[in-house]
């Protein structure tokens, strides 16, 4: 093998799952920047409606769009097996998430909530790595921590805490997160067009319902449709791109890359909005930087089992993959299919064949 060779392979395991997780962040950071020049003109909690209807409306078009010209989906479909967990999905992420938020940060200043939202990540964590054992290590974790308190620094503004009522609904909010983005996972087998289709358009009609309800204005058709498009793109495609990360890396470390959108949208900011760098955010983007060369520098490499499985999800004839066809495919495709039991060692991430156990 040639070094060239050899260095690609060293990094094969990062491919694809840690660009589509800096993808999800990159896009979600820079729709907070862009939300701001909105904000004159809209109410708060319309505009995250709008944000998410705009995500749900574009990616159901989408998903019709490509069933009406008969583009094949490469994802496996939603199953009837899925919809309790497409529920509690929909639930904690769609409903309850925003519901809190909006009425902690009515109890409460921006500051902390500003400073209280960065519980999403570590909720995330958190959750992945008590209930569902996914592995961490001493590299792992204090990358994570870095890119916590990188995020801690960047929402630091100068006063303490206020353990309010407000504070208590926005952890509240945290939490569900973290319990939605573990459930997701949980679903992320499936296509992820479809998942993400489904939360915007609800988590977008509950905000939006309820924010016209108590008498919040609507602004012009053309600044709606602009504010929708940017939710297509910053919540509907970056939610498509956080599952897919889902599926390749776990939640613990596609949360943790996500932590780095508040830094993705200060950097934005200085760039579409003029603002000054700070000291802070220098030192938020060290601890980040940090962060992620800990976690990219990550190599997490053992002998393991694969025990027999059966089930659907898009995939490509690698070496988990290994089974006949009745006549030729395209790849990657997706159908029900077994893996036979298998014994080896190479770097991996918890994705969805390899969930087992370590001492």
């Amino acid at each position: 093998m040639s070094s060239n060779a050899s260095r690609l392979h060293a990094f094969a395991h990062l491919w694809p799952g840690v660009p589509l997780a800096l993808g999800s962040a990159i896009l979600f950071g820079l729709t907070a920047p862009l939300s701001k020049l909105l904000l004159g003109r809209f109410d708060p909690q319309l505009l995250a409606g709008v944000l998410y209807l705009g995500a749900g409306i574009g990616l159901a078009g989408f998903h019709f769009g490509r069933r009406l010209f008969d583009l094949p989906a490469p994802d496996a479909p939603l199953r009837r097996s899925d919809l309790p967990w497409l529920a509690a999905v929909v639930l904690f992420g769609g409903v309850l998430g925003p519901l809190l938020l909006m009425a902690g940060l009515s109890e409460t200043s921006a500051a902390n909530g500003s400073l209280l939202l960065n519980l999403e990540s570590l909720m995330t964590m958190a959750i992945a790595w008590v209930v569902f054992r996914e592995n961490v290590d001493t590299r792992l974790f204090v990358g994570a921590m870095a890119i916590l308190a990188g995020a801690l620094v960047l929402s630091w503004q100068g006063r303490g805490l206020a353990l309010d009522k407000g504070a208590v609904l926005v952890a509240g909010a945290c939490l569900a997160w973290g319990i939605d983005n573990n459930l997701t996972r949980k679903l992320s087998s499936a296509d992820p067009v479809s998942i993400a289709a489904i939360k915007g358009f609800f988590a977008g009609s509950v905000n939006a319902a309820t924010a016209l309800a108590r008498g919040a204005a609507a602004p012009d058709a053309a600044l709606t449709a602009g504010a929708a498009l940017l939710g297509f793109f910053g919540v509907g495609v970056s939610l498509v791109l956080f599952i897919l990360a889902l599926r390749r890396l776990g939640a613990a470390r596609t949360g943790a890359y996500f932590a780095l959108a508040p830094f993705i949208g200060a950097v934005a900011s200085i760039v579409l909005l003029g603002e000054a760098p700070t000291p802070r955010l220098l030192a938020a983007g060290a601890l980040m930087g940090l962060g992620l060369w800990l976690h990219l520098a990550e190599r997490h490499e053992h002998a393991h089992v694969h025990d027999g499985l059966e089930h659907e999800h898009a995939h490509v004839h690698d070496e988990h993959h290994q089974h006949s066809h009745d006549g030729p495919v395209t790849e990657p495709h997706s159908h029900r299919h077994r893996h036979e039991r298998l014994v080896h060692a190479h770097p991996h991430y918890p994705d969805l064949h390899h969930r087992h156990t370590h001492e």
